[in-house]
């Protein structure tokens, strides 16, 4: 018995292209690995969330309510102060029982020294309430 291997005439071609069944086997079983450890990683405490929730504006009638535009006029409610009629005022009403809260609202072009000058002079006065009102984001 014989057995003939490769061509008679010894004009052996090579074969160049490249064997991808083992590669396609070994990204395989890495999938696979993959699908199973994930689900156990991913598990984490399990942690009770708070939801959303929008708590209205609500106003009392001592609150007071302080605008300050974008050129840095001062107004309480709708009337404009200046800055040390701002603390004599508020000097008055934090001495009240119950203390009334203050509710700053500052123009978007404002610069901040305004805010901030209107903030200090809030502290100054000793009112422990500060708030400031900001424009409801758009629901989406």
């Amino acid at each position: 018995m014989s057995m003939t291997i490769g061509n008679s005439e010894g004009d052996e071609e090579l074969n160049s292209t490249i064997n991808t069944t083992p590669l396609v086997d070994v990204m395989l079983v890495l999938l696979i690995i993959f699908l199973i450890t994930v689900p156990v990683v991913t598990h984490t405490v399990p942690v009770k969330l708070p939801n959303e929730r929008n708590q209205l504006y609500k106003t009392h009638i001592a609150d007071i309510d302080l605008s300050i535009n974008e050129n840095g006029a001062i107004f309480w409610g709708q009337q404009p102060v200046g800055t040390k009629d701002l603390l004599k005022r508020l000097k008055e009403v934090a001495v009240l029982t119950p203390q009334p809260a203050v509710h700053i609202r500052g123009d978007q072009n404002a610069p901040y020294e305004y805010v901030g000058k209107v903030l200090l002079t809030v502290q100054r006065a000793g009112i422990v309430k500060v708030g400031f009102v900001l424009e409801p984001a758009a629901n989406k």
